[in-house]
C-alpha cells in the first residue's frame, strides 16, 4: 500500500506541474498579445499627429556696455639700459686673440662678437650640432690646443685672452 501512495502523490505533484506550466503559458500569452496591441496603438497615434509650426525664436537683444574712459596712466620715460661697467671696460687681446680678432683694445661684449663674425665668415660652425665650433690654427691657440669647443665653453676661453 506504501507504494501505491508514493505512485499517487507523484501523479498529482505531476498534475500540478502541468497546471502551473499551462497558467503561464496562457499568461506569457496574454502579455505578447497586449504588447501587439500596444504597438498597434502607437502606430495609430503617429499618424494622427498634427504638424506643428515652428515657432519663431525672438532674438535677444544684447545691452551694449557702457564704455568709460579709462585714465591714462602716467608711464615713466623708459631710459635705455646701461650695460655694466664691467663688459664695457676696453680690454687689450692677447698676442695669439689679436691674430683673430685685431689687436685694438675692445670691450667684452665685442670681442664676443668678432669671434662669432670670425667663425661664421670661415664657417667654422659643426653643421650637424651648431652648438660645437670646429677650431682652425687660429682658434686652437685661443681655445688652448682644442680642436672642438661647445659655444658656452669658447666665452669662457675667450676671456682668458683679455687683459
Amino acid at each position: 500500500m506504501a507504494a501505491k501512495k508514493k505512485t499517487a502523490k507523484k501523479k498529482t505533484a505531476k498534475a500540478k506541474t502541468a497546471k502551473k506550466k499551462a497558467a503561464k503559458k496562457k499568461t506569457a500569452k496574454k502579455k505578447t498579445a497586449k504588447k501587439k496591441t500596444t504597438k498597434k496603438k502607437t502606430a495609430k497615434k503617429k499618424t494622427t499627429k498634427k504638424k506643428v509650426a515652428k515657432k519663431k525664436t525672438a532674438k535677444k537683444k544684447v545691452a551694449k556696455k557702457k564704455t568709460t574712459k579709462k585714465k591714462k596712466a602716467t608711464k615713466k620715460k623708459k631710459t635705455k639700459r646701461t650695460p655694466s661697467a664691467a663688459f664695457m671696460k676696453p680690454m687689450t687681446p692677447s698676442p695669439a686673440l689679436a691674430a683673430v680678432i685685431g689687436s685694438k683694445p675692445l670691450p667684452r661684449t665685442e670681442v664676443t662678437k668678432k669671434v662669432w663674425a670670425y667663425i661664421k665668415k670661415n664657417g667654422l660652425q659643426d653643421p650637424v650640432n651648431k652648438r660645437m665650433i670646429n677650431a682652425d690654427e687660429n682658434l686652437k691657440a685661443v681655445f688652448g690646443g682644442k680642436s672642438k669647443v661647445n659655444m658656452f665653453e669658447m666665452t669662457k676661453l675667450v676671456n682668458n685672452h683679455l687683459s
